[in-house]
């Protein structure tokens, strides 16, 4: 589903990834571990569309690949990347990142409606996601009015609103008490059970980790 060919990633004279080369099948939920500055949100961000690779010079045979789903992303021209990222890419982050003039349910809609999909059935998907997420009674609150944990659930509800093939969390539980956090880590195999979703996510937690299908060791911008 996804396949990772030939990553570097350069700040100057500092490399960040040195070469890296991941599969991820459809339906597993991955971890990847590491220390911090072991490069492990960075290739997150380069997966996920936000960043790119440092390229090599023109010829070289180890020209950088991201291949989901039969798409190599990093041929993709700006406009072709924006919509590729609504329509198939999820992103849950450490501190939800909603938007606070708006309500959950609103929150929610928001890649539907930058999608173009009607608001009638962006709304209906809307309300199905924040229910499945027991946030049936929590949809017309603003964030400042939800706890962290529901805060984090009505991201995650964002991240699928488009259906996506892969979700891409950073260090998704990394602002929750260990009761949201646990509640957290279940929501993600609860979702693969009932969506077949993948998901692949940064994460310092341990008991993560260990949930996963398969957790991926990166080191000194390599993975061991």
């Amino acid at each position: 589903m996804i396949e990772v060919r030939n990553i570097h990633k350069a700040f100057g004279p500092i490399e960040v990834l040195k070469g890296i080369n991941l599969t991820i099948e459809n339906g597993e939920v991955v971890a990847i571990v590491g220390k911090s500055g072991a490069g492990k949100t960075t290739l997150l961000q380069i997966m996920g569309t936000l960043d790119q690779p440092t390229f090599p010079a023109e010829g070289s045979k180890d020209y950088p690949e991201i291949i989901i789903n039969d798409i190599d992303i990093l041929k993709l021209k700006e406009s072709q990347l924006a919509k590729f990222r609504n329509r198939h890419i999820g992103f849950v982050f450490q501190f939800h990142q909603l938007l606070p003039e708006f309500s959950a349910l609103e929150n929610v809609m928001m890649p539907a409606m930058i999608a173009g999909i009607r608001n009638s059935k962006a709304r209906c998907r809307a309300r199905e996601l924040l229910d499945f997420l027991g946030l049936k009674n929590r949809m017309a609150h603003r964030p400042s009015e939800l706890s962290g944990g529901e805060k984090q659930r009505v991201a995650v509800a964002r991240a699928l609103m488009n259906q996506p093939d892969v979700v891409f969390a950073d260090e998704p539980s990394g602002s929750l008490d260990s009761q949201n956090k646990q509640e957290l880590h279940q929501l993600f195999f609860d979702l693969r059970k009932e969506f077949n979703q993948t998901f692949v996510i940064v994460t310092h937690d341990e008991s993560l980790a260990q949930m996963s299908d398969r957790v991926i060791h990166m080191e000194d911008g390599r993975i061991i």
